[in-house]
């Protein structure tokens, strides 16, 4: 399962961008494979254009990406977190960002960040000074409410979808039963029929025994034994009616409903 299969991609960008506008945290969603989902939210430059703007900052923002669980501290100095999306136990993607301070920047430190990563020192300080600086415990609630929100909404939208399936669905097995039950009460008005005329033909037969005497008596057992069926058969029929009616009656019922 997909979370493209059945959430609303673009109620889940107006949740992560409302969490990024509130807390100042950036944000970004994706799937199972690692594929973003959505289009980040208030990602900082000294991330995108100078960490991951080098081919060394991006491989280690990349594995930090893949490997990175709850709140932590970035290779970079920054506070990241990576929450998962899951639902019914399988695990569909995740919610990773941050890129906040938990205090001031240590210069010193990211002095020495830059000289790895290849980078003008000057302008990463320059950089990180723009980085919002938030209390980590802040930070950790921060995320954990993003992660009680995106994992609400996910199992919503799929119950509403899954519950549109099984209407539609209902509706359709409705629609059959209730042609089912107009042919077996046309099937059975036709039995009935034929019931009668088995009737007739079991009376007219047993006058005729009457009439030639004892040379038609073993016809007359026929006609009798056909006239006994005919009776249990319309015994049967006018069951199948009843029977008939009350799912018919359930279905209005319902319907209706």
């Amino acid at each position: 399962m997909k979370l493209i299969d059945f959430m609303d991609m673009a109620h889940l960008q107006k949740i992560q961008d409302a969490f990024s506008d509130a807390t100042g945290l950036a944000a970004i969603a994706v799937d199972a494979e690692g594929n973003y989902i959505t289009k980040g939210s208030n990602f900082t430059d000294f991330c995108m254009k100078h960490t991951r703007g080098c081919s060394e900052g991006a491989k280690r923002c990349q594995k930090c990406d893949a490997t990175g669980q709850g709140t932590y501290e970035c290779h970079a100095g920054l506070m990241d977190f990576s929450i998962d999306i899951v639902l019914n136990g399988e695990k569909l993607g995740k919610m990773i960002g941050g890129q906040v301070l938990p205090q001031e920047p240590d210069e010193d430190k990211f002095t020495s960040i830059a000289q790895e990563l290849g980078i003008d020192p000057a302008q990463y300080i320059r950089a990180v000074k723009k980085v919002p600086v938030r209390p980590e415990k802040s930070i950790r609630a921060a995320a954990a409410l993003l992660d009680d929100v995106v994992n609400r909404a996910v199992l919503q939208e799929y119950m509403d979808k899954t519950e549109y399936q099984k209407i539609h669905v209902w509706e359709e097995e409705l629609a059959n039963a209730t042609s089912t039950v107009a042919r077996i009460k046309e099937n059975t008005r036709e039995l009935q029929s034929i019931a009668s005329k088995q009737t007739i033909m079991a009376l007219n037969a047993s006058i005729e025994t009457a009439r030639v005497g004892a040379v038609g008596a073993g016809f007359g057992i026929i006609a009798k034994q056909m006239g006994d069926f005919s009776k249990l058969s319309a015994d049967i029929y006018k069951k199948i009616t009843e029977d008939a009616n009350m799912i018919s009656d359930s279905i209005n019922k319902m319907n209706q409903t």
